[in-house]
């Protein structure tokens, strides 16, 4: 009689599989055995479709169908009611990955916030040692034209929760024109811009992609940066030997830039002279009125800053406040309060505005980078380079 005994070879996958997997729980990958094991967060529109379909084309090209990829999204919502969406979802990322090539997982999350479901899927995403150690995403699509903050405010916050949880982050810019699988480059570059000084991912990235057929014949140039006080020529031979241990063949250029310090140093000093002629432009007032402007602002920040409690800076205040009252009475300050409250805002919001000095010289530092990154490597095909660790302060 003929009998249906199930599939004895699926039994026998799941038992190997988890044999396996309790292997990899013994200890950490040897630094020489360490590569990137993506989760790839995708962006799904109104009709769920992938918003950027050229993320999993890139994750197929670093991966090759090696080692672990995931392919997450997050449907926002309440699962009860989106399940069904949530299905549908799925299969749609599966056929995707199946036509980029893509060999991996798919997994779907439901949650009230976009923020929250991105948090619990680079939380909980793998099992035991097949675990992801990068996160892929997108850069924030038209968030300057977005009235929207969300959208920026999603992207920070993933980049804080992927650093929290000690992951490498890979963030693809102009998604767009990356390369189809297809598409095969006879020359080209791919540009390193070797800022921060890291473990050596970005050296490992281009070196991985280079086994793909499509970026096979391009060659690598790392560029890194030195300041007027470097040895760049050592700094060369240091980079081409660091270089010669990772077995990687690249052509290595150390750019100087001299004039970033000064030219920062000259543009905030002209930032500060601005602001001070406007903020006295606003205020036609006596010395007197002047002081006590400045000592209201002070009391408001001094309370905003809880840093400061207990400082010397505080005992500073309360004697300047003493000698201030003995001039200005109750009944004269609150007649003349509705005379001045135009300027008193205006005053305020200007010192509120101000720029922290350090922030300046970074940015225009930045301005400056970018500047001699589009001027080098404008040809290039792909450029790679460090992003700025987030500040420690949330806010």
């Amino acid at each position: 009689a003929e009998k249906e005994w199930g599939d004895g070879i699926r039994g026998l996958s799941l038992s190997a599989a988890r044999f396996a997997l309790l292997r990899l729980e013994e200890g950490p990958p040897h630094t020489k055995n360490w590569r990137p094991q993506l989760l790839v967060l995708l962006k799904l529109d109104e009709d769920l479709h992938v918003k950027h379909p050229r993320l999993l084309t890139f994750a197929s090209q670093l991966k090759a169908g090696k080692g672990l990829t995931i392919v997450g999204s997050v449907i926002v919502g309440n699962f009860l009611e989106n399940y069904g969406e949530a299905l549908a979802a799925e299969q749609t990322i599966k056929h995707l990955m199946e036509a980029e090539k893509v060999k991996g997982f798919c997994q779907l999350v439901v949650a009230a916030k976009l923020r929250e479901g991105i948090s619990h899927l680079i939380q909980s995403c793998g099992l035991g040692g097949m675990k992801h150690n990068t996160v892929v995403m997108g850069w924030p699509n038209g968030w300057r034209q977005s009235e929207d903050a969300r959208a920026w405010k999603t992207f920070i916050g993933t980049v804080r929760v992927t650093t929290a949880a000690h992951l490498a982050l890979l963030v693809a810019k102009n998604i767009s024109f990356f390369p189809s699988n297809v598409e095969q480059f006879s020359e080209g570059n791919i540009d390193v811009w070797w800022i921060v000084h890291d473990g050596g991912m970005l050296m490992l990235l281009p070196f991985l992609l280079k086994q793909h057929k499509v970026w096979r014949k391009c060659s690598i140039r790392i560029f890194t940066v030195a300041q007027l006080e470097d040895n760049s020529i050592q700094m060369k031979k240091d980079l081409a030997t660091f270089l010669y241990h990772l077995r990687i063949e690249a052509e290595v250029e150390v750019v100087e830039m001299h004039d970033s310090d000064i030219s920062a140093y000259t543009y905030e000093r002209t930032l500060m002279m601005e602001q001070r002629s406007q903020m006295l432009r606003h205020m036609r007032l006596s010395k007197t009125e002047r002081d006590r402007e400045a000592q209201l602002v002070k009391d408001r920040n001094s309370m905003l800053r809880l840093t400061s409690i207990g400082s010397d800076e505080d005992e500073e205040t309360e004697t300047y406040q003493e000698k201030v009252h003995m001039t200005w009475t109750k009944d004269k300050y609150m007649a003349s309060r509705g005379q001045k409250a135009k300027s008193m805002e205006g005053f305020q919001d200007l010192l509120n505005m101000r720029p922290d000095q350090s922030n300046v010289r970074r940015m225009h530092t930045a301005v400056k980078l970018n500047e001699v990154i589009v001027n080098k490597s404008h040809e290039a095909k792909l450029v790679l380079l460090n992003m700025p660790g987030p500040p420690r302060n949330p806010e």
